[in-house]
């Protein structure tokens, strides 16, 4: 939210008309005028927070490190810079396309695309959305226009719990969620499928209150990805089978109490992709050409993957510069081919204005 404020303030000393969604959203206007919009978005949420100032310090050399910086700190610099640029240009002449400017929520960790959810579906807005492009991180060589399906899971097990030595024997949740950790791997080595292009992750694993005390509960998160929403189909239904399979072993193999176990569905991202003539790829292709820029199309999950699933057009595109380390501590962004990324950004909005009403 104060991120969001502060958005918010930076978009209106610009001159831009500002409002802010029920999601959470900041959308700025720097034109007046009604009709079909182009969405300009970038993801106000990072994966690490920082807790303050001094964890983000700037070398001598203009490397800028700490949570955030890349990702998604140069998407929303990226937004105020265009903000300014469009306010300081002669409007385009022809155009009956509206450019908005979106920092958006909920696009990292368990935040399920909820900024952009509520853009395409719930908002107001959401029926004058003609394309979206979304930035995300500085990286110039990638096209992310198909979008990479995910499905995200709670394992839980609960139990009496007890002494370790006093109650030793008794059913214990951590066993079980080791077990059908263990029999998910045995299923699935190395956590992904190349050949179905899916993929999976056990980010987080709690459990217990002390090492002396047989816990009462213990859970642990799993993000499953792939191409294709039904190739990660197999997977779920292995995720139930296992679940299953390790509580009935700990129940049988426990001296005393019974366990319970639940799997529940904490998130769902859908698929999509932009067919290879699309014209929001010709636009973005033309301009690359125009600038040396070579890049590839890529998959990829980003705020892309909620239009892309109704049928919109869009991609997500880095804004220029140099970073790395993205999701860590270790996060770095450097601004040394900046200037290419935001030219980049703003050719592909006047073409895609200029052209809304034949492009899309």
């Amino acid at each position: 939210q104060r991120r969001a404020e502060w958005m918010a303030n930076q978009f209106r000393s610009l001159g831009c008309e500002v409002e802010m969604d029920q999601a959470g959203n900041v959308i700025a206007f720097p034109e007046r005028g009604s009709g079909p919009l182009i969405a300009l978005t970038a993801h106000l949420d990072t994966v690490l927070a920082p807790r303050h100032k001094d964890e983000i310090t700037v070398e001598p050399d203009g490397r800028l490190r700490g949570p955030g910086v890349a990702d998604n700190g140069a998407g929303l610099a990226a937004l105020l810079a265009l903000a300014r640029v469009w306010r300081g240009c002669q409007p385009l002449r022809g155009t009956t396309h509206r450019l908005a400017l979106v920092a958006n929520v909920g696009e990292e960790g368990e935040g399920n695309l909820s900024g952009m959810r509520h853009l395409c579906t719930a908002s107001p807005l959401a029926s004058r959305w003609r394309a979206f492009i979304v930035l995300d991180g500085p990286s110039l060589e990638h096209i992310t226009c198909r979008a990479v399906a995910s499905r995200r899971f709670e394992i839980s097990y609960s139990g009496p719990g007890g002494h370790s030595w006093s109650d030793a024997g008794v059913v214990n949740p951590v066993h079980a969620l080791s077990r059908a950790i263990t029999l998910f791997l045995d299923r699935f080595p190395n956590g992904l499928d190349r050949e179905a292009h899916c993929a999976f992750n056990f980010g987080l694993i709690e459990g217990g209150t002390g090492i002396n005390a047989i816990p009462t509960s213990a859970r642990a998160k799993l993000d499953l990805r792939a191409e294709s929403e039904t190739d990660l189909e197999p997977w779920v239904e292995a995720l139930s089978s296992v679940v299953e399979e390790a509580l009935q072993t700990e129940n049988r193999r426990a001296t005393a109490g019974k366990l319970t176990a639940k799997l529940r569905e904490i998130g769902f991202r859908p698929g999509g992709q932009l067919p290879p003539d699309s014209p929001l790829l010709g636009c973005i292709r033309a301009v690359d050409a125009h600038l040396g820029i070579r890049s590839r199309l890529d998959s990829a999950s980003t705020d892309a993957n909620i239009p892309l699933s109704l049928g919109l057009p869009a991609v997500s595109i880095g804004a220029g510069g140099q970073g790395g380390g993205a999701h860590t501590d270790a996060e770095w962004y450097h601004p040394e081919g900046r200037d290419l990324g935001l030219k980049r950004i703003l050719l592909i909005l006047c073409l895609l204005m200029q052209e809304g009403s034949r492009l899309l």
